[in-house]
């Protein structure tokens, strides 16, 4: 099985402008592709911004709204899958706004969809509903993909509940801030190999109203390493996931198998 090349959109954007995120989004596609990328995966509430207050409500979309489309059509234009962050708006319950990401294939077909399940601070808590489903996953160049949202990741039976399921490559769009640095540097390489998956962390960079995001976005692999890492600007970083390389790993690092789940209890 060939390697899934990755592509890591490290960006803010523009805050409120989402046909402006459209097309940053639609150019980064561009570059992935012509770098032979698979996948293309943008940051946290990347089509609004993340510090836009009360105009979250205004800006928020169904799964299947406009900006899904338009993000369809930037997928079949340059043929790889792309994954990113907006607002949603329940169209079941009035009023009702979740923190999502989506995964939409390279023919325009989405496979993915997913609320953010630990929200973070007091701005997200105000405006959103925390989604209720941990593992979420699409099939993607014969691996198993999944996805979760920023401060999700920190939290390792969230991550482990990915590896139990099977996932081979975990897409995490994130909005993270100072100076909580230790985690694309540490928190997230350890996660990738303490349970045998690879994982992609999309943040967002610079200030954005109150909040100082800081880059690092990371590509993180089996071996606990960062096969790719941003700096702290604006950046498109792109790695491998190496299918070979995941299997063999596994075989060396058997966690899942050592595992003795009737001492955990105590857990949950």
């Amino acid at each position: 099985m060939p390697a899934l090349r990755t592509a890591l959109l490290q960006s803010s954007g523009e805050l409120g402008d989402v046909a402006a995120n459209l097309k940053i989004l639609d150019e980064a596609a561009a570059r992935a592709a012509a770098a032979g990328a698979g996948v293309l995966l943008a940051p946290e509430l990347f089509l609004t911004g993340y510090a836009i207050g009360a105009d979250i409500a205004r800006l928020a979309e169904p799964a299947d709204g406009p900006s899904a489309r338009a993000v369809a059509a930037i997928a079949v234009r340059h043929g790889l899958a792309v994954g990113y962050g907006y607002p949603e708006r329940d169209t079941e319950r009035h009023g009702v706004l979740y923190n999502s990401a989506q995964l939409i294939g390279a023919d325009g077909v989405p496979l993915a969809q997913y609320r953010k399940t630990h929200l973070f601070g007091g701005f997200e808590t105000q405006w959103f509903t925390p989604g209720d489903q941990p593992v979420v996953q699409a099939e993607l160049g014969g691996l198993t993909v999944g996805m979760m949202i920023c401060y999700d990741v920190e939290f390792p039976e969230n991550v482990r509940a990915h590896a139990l399921a099977g996932t081979d490559l975990l897409l995490v769009p994130t909005a993270l801030m100072h100076p909580a640095e230790v985690v694309p540097l540490s928190v997230v390489p350890v996660r990738a190999f303490e349970n045998q998956l690879y994982l992609a962390y999309a943040n967002r960079t610079g200030p954005e109203g109150d909040f100082e995001f800081v880059g690092l976005s990371t590509l993180a692999g089996p071996d606990g390493t960062a096969r790719a890492r941003a700096g702290r600007g604006e950046e498109l970083v792109i790695g491998d996931v190496d299918p070979a390389f995941l299997a063999a790993s596994r075989q060396e690092n058997p966690y899942l198998r050592d595992r003795r789940p009737g001492l955990y209890g105590s857990l949950v």
